[in-house]
């Protein structure tokens, strides 16, 4: 499930003003409000309606963004802007609708936000502490650990 931040839709109509953005014009399953990049962290477990959720990483756009605004800078700038939103996976099917309250069911300790993920994709590696704990955190899928891991510098020796 993919989620995205209503906040940020402001951004976004002052950056593309002659683009329709409706809520979902970003693909998102849900459109919410109160749960920005830098508040939530990865492993993060929610409980919306009743079902719940585990937040495991950012999204990362690809071409397809591109196509669906029609501007072939959309990838970079939707990069740059830090407005990532993020995907949840479902740890307990259940009902949803509309309006529904979102509930924090359990913080991860690692305390890495999705901002902190989405930053380290674009970093050159300086933070170290934070590419070690983002590196070894369960929720985050395997492919992003790995990544993190090859960023890491090697102690002198």
């Amino acid at each position: 499930m993919y989620v995205y931040p209503s906040e940020h839709y402001a951004y976004w109509r002052e950056q593309l003003p002659d683009f329709p953005l409706p809520w979902g014009a970003f693909g998102e399953n849900f459109t919410s409000e109160g749960l920005l990049e830098d508040a939530v962290r990865i492993g993060d477990r929610l409980r919306i309606g009743t079902a719940e959720f585990a937040v495991t990483q950012p999204r990362m756009p690809c071409f397809k963004l591109g196509i669906r605004f029609d501007r072939a800078d959309m990838v970079k700038k939707f990069l740059q802007s830090g407005r990532s939103g993020f995907y949840l996976s479902v740890s307990k099917e259940g009902e949803v609708e509309t309006g529904d309250t979102v509930a924090f069911i359990a913080r991860d300790e690692h305390a890495v936000s999705v901002a902190d993920v989405v930053w380290l994709y674009a970093a050159d590696g300086a933070n170290q502490d934070l590419l070690r704990r983002a590196s070894t955190l369960p929720a985050l899928p395997e492919s992003w650990r790995d990544y993190f891991r090859q960023r890491l510098w090697e102690p002198d020796g």
